[in-house]
């Protein structure tokens, strides 16, 4: 009956090992794709911020050229929708890209629409090592868009009208501006004018 028992013990043992080294692989394979998400996430992190400091940089440009032609209102609503924008945001994109391990690839902006950024990236540093072969050299990469939304709506001035009136802005904040062109001291900022947000 002893001899018996440690017969058992010896069958045992090589199935004992199989199953600890099939947990250890998939513990490995876990980490592994663990690591992927870590470095995946880090690039959509900086695709993200990259998107919105570019789209960020043409809103301000765009609320910049408004309050230089705030006394000509027929020009507003182009500056509304952003015909003719010529602001680079992509220095700033880049900018952000770098300071969250990643490098803005391609054209930027890779969009044709005026009020919006999208923006790929690649991240600086590989997964790393891993039981999957391949991914010591392998970078996460990812996108984002930033939209620029204006907030602001406006009657058009009437053809005869002259710069003595200047059109009341209405705001989705729920806060009118009635402008005095003769006392343009207090004029809505860049964050009064538009929103700027990550597309869905």
């Amino acid at each position: 009956m002893r001899s018996r028992r440690y017969g058992d013990a010896g069958q045992a043992f090589p199935i004992y090992i199989t199953v600890v080294g099939g947990l250890l692989f998939l513990a490995f394979a876990y980490f592994a794709v663990g690591q992927a998400a870590v470095n995946r996430n880090g690039a959509q992190t900086a695709a993200d911020a990259a998107a919105l400091a570019a789209a960020q940089e043409t809103r301000d440009g765009l609320a910049g050229l408004w309050a230089q032609n705030v006394l000509d209102p027929t020009k507003w609503q182009g500056i509304f929708d952003g015909d003719g924008a010529v602001f680079d945001g992509c220095g700033r994109a880049r900018q952000l890209a770098s300071r969250n391990d990643a490098t803005v690839i391609g054209a930027c902006p890779t969009t044709t629409v005026p009020l919006s950024y999208t923006v790929y990236v690649r991240a600086d540093k590989p997964v790393g090592q891993s039981i999957v072969p391949g991914t010591e050299n392998h970078h996460a990469h990812a996108h984002a868009t930033a939209v620029i939304e204006p907030l602001c709506t406006f009657d058009p001035p009437a053809a005869d009208a002259g710069h003595d009136v200047l059109p009341r802005l209405s705001c989705k904040d729920g806060r009118i501006w009635d402008l005095d062109p003769k006392h343009l001291t207090d004029l809505p900022g860049p964050e009064d004018l538009f929103d700027v947000h990550l597309a869905d």
